[in-house]
């Protein structure tokens, strides 16, 4: 991977758009850097990252403590804005955005899986899902929400609030929410974190269904090393910048290459 130096984060009235064919993937980065503070009190926490998401693939993001995957996966997704460097989804690239435009963007065209579930308890499983598209005034598409709902295993669920879930089921709502709308790419950050072994891996097992059986693209940050071999590629972070990638992965050999960067075996 290359590191380039470009200008600082630009704003405009209108989103940048690249012409279709020139986006090969879900979303990219270039040259992309985060510093917070400065002086004595100056982090690095991405360090001219280049990173390609190609469509259709679940990238699993790994580094020790510190490495700066979670800020990757937060100014990747319009959460966070970066010092300098672009970030791209899609054809719209993130720095020319501004706030209104990069709500839009991540309620149209970006799905978030989190640790905490995030569902609303007073709502029923089905309108935890179409809560996204209910608030922006969009109805959803029955076929694909079928088709999310039968990938995830809730068809006896829907009608179910959260408290009457187990925390594996509340999860899989929660993923199902973010498919619903069919968004360009979805970030997941530890997202079996809070379950047990066999609900984390039915999760995780959901997850890469939807990319090789619905076309979906997942980038998924976790400290887990079986969680990562659920990935199709692993991508490793440390001091902020990407140091390696490993294609097909297995959960022995993401472990042999964490502890190369941490001896401690830490992520």
């Amino acid at each position: 991977m290359t590191t380039s130096t470009t200008p600082a984060v630009r704003r405009s009235t209108a989103p940048q758009q690249l012409p279709p064919d020139s986006v090969p993937a879900a979303a990219r980065a270039a040259g992309l850097t985060k510093v917070y503070g400065d002086g004595e009190t100056r982090v690095v926490a991405l360090d001219g990252v280049d990173v390609v998401f190609p469509r259709g693939v679940f990238t699993a993001i790994m580094g020790p403590s510190g490495s700066g995957k979670s800020t990757l996966m937060h100014c990747m997704a319009g959460l966070d804005e970066a010092t300098s460097g672009t970030a791209w989804i899609g054809g719209v690239d993130l720095t020319t955005l501004k706030d209104r435009q990069l709500t839009d963007l991540r309620r149209d065209k970006v799905g978030f899986i989190f640790q905490a579930f995030n569902l609303i308890p007073t709502l029923t499983a089905l309108e935890n899902i179409t809560l996204p598209m209910d608030l922006a005034g969009r109805r959803a598409d029955q076929e694909w929400l079928d088709a999310v709902v039968t990938a995830v295993g809730l068809q006896q669920r829907l009608s179910h609030r959260p408290n009457q879930l187990s925390g594996g089921q509340q999860q899989r709502v929660a993923c199902a929410r973010a498919l619903a709308s069919r968004p360009e790419i979805i970030f997941a950050d530890e997202p079996t974190g809070n379950l047990d072994s066999r609900s984390g891996a039915d999760v995780l097992g959901f997850l890469r269904t939807s990319v090789r059986e619905l076309g979906q693209t997942i980038v998924m940050v976790t400290h887990d090393p079986v969680a990562a071999s659920y990935a199709d590629q692993v991508l490793f972070l440390a001091d902020g910048r990407l140091v390696d990638q490993m294609a097909d992965p297995t959960a022995d050999r993401v472990l042999e290459r964490m502890k190369a960067f941490d001896p401690a075996g830490g992520a």
